[in-house]
């Protein structure tokens, strides 16, 4: 047997054991599970920013783990089971993909992610948007939303309109501001801001989620070099001046 499926039911087995003896296991539901698969994935994703292999190897475990949990549950409330999850997937993968599995021929990536949007709305899907979990963070949603419009043809022909419109949404939210407008007017410029730019990093190529989240990184590395520099060197921040806190912060910058 390929050792691949030898230790795919080394794990199922384990599920089984699991789920009949150990009191947590047992007690678990896919609600309870929820918020902990959740929290895998961001884990996940944090080792693939720092490039960890052996961590994304760890994680990637942890993910595998939920989903044959998800299905022992599905298996004993007989609503499906591993098997079914996995024909399922491969059944989709085979009709979203007819230039692999039938005569279809495409030219580009461009050009399969537009049939597979149109595969979807043949499926009874009445809107490309449906795709899009409600629970996303605002961010990541906001790229799958233009990602799936654009997958049907609705987008900009070029990177230099969609400058022009972050350029028009900046005016308009400077304008609101200028105008002392109401809060709930300000936030919508805001959003429309943040709208553009998001749609800017589709065209150049950025993924603004992972692009946040390295300056997060980065932030943080070096507001903690400061917190620990001056602390070496006696000074409380808090009493510090924002050109003595500078000092620190130019320092970690060349680190």
């Amino acid at each position: 047997m390929d050792r691949r499926l030898e230790q795919f039911e080394r794990l199922l087995n384990i599920m089984d054991e699991l789920r009949e003896k150990c009191p947590w296991d047992r007690k678990q539901t896919l609600e309870s599970l929820r918020h902990l698969t959740i929290e895998e994935t961001y884990e996940l994703g944090d080792a693939i920013l720092d490039n960890d292999l052996e961590e994304i190897k760890k994680e990637l475990g942890d993910i595998l783990l939920h989903i044959v949990f998800y299905a022992k549950i599905g298996a004993e409330q007989k609503a499906f089971d591993i098997g079914d999850v996995a024909e399922g997937i491969c059944e989709k993968l085979i009709s979203r993909h007819p230039h692999i599995y039938s005569d279809v021929v495409v030219a580009n990536e461009e050009e399969v992610k537009q049939n597979w949007e149109k595969l979807k709305l043949k499926e009874g899907k009445t809107s490309v948007l449906e795709g899009v979990p409600r629970s996303l963070p605002a961010l990541v949603k906001a790229t799958r939303i233009q990602d799936k419009a654009r997958g049907v043809g609705f987008d900009w022909d070029n990177q230099e309109q969609v400058w022009a419109k972050v350029q028009e949404e900046l005016g308009e939210l400077k304008a609101e501001i200028d105008s002392n407008a109401d809060k709930a007017e300000i936030e919508s410029e805001f959003g429309d801001v943040l709208f553009s730019m998001i749609n800017y990093a589709r065209f150049i190529d950025i993924d603004p989620e992972m692009a946040l989240e390295r300056t997060n990184k980065k932030f943080i590395k070096r507001f903690q070099y400061l917190e620990s520099e001056s602390k070496k060197d006696g000074k409380e921040m808090s009493e510090m001046t924002l050109e003595e806190m500078d000092e620190y912060w130019n320092a970690a910058k060349k680190l």
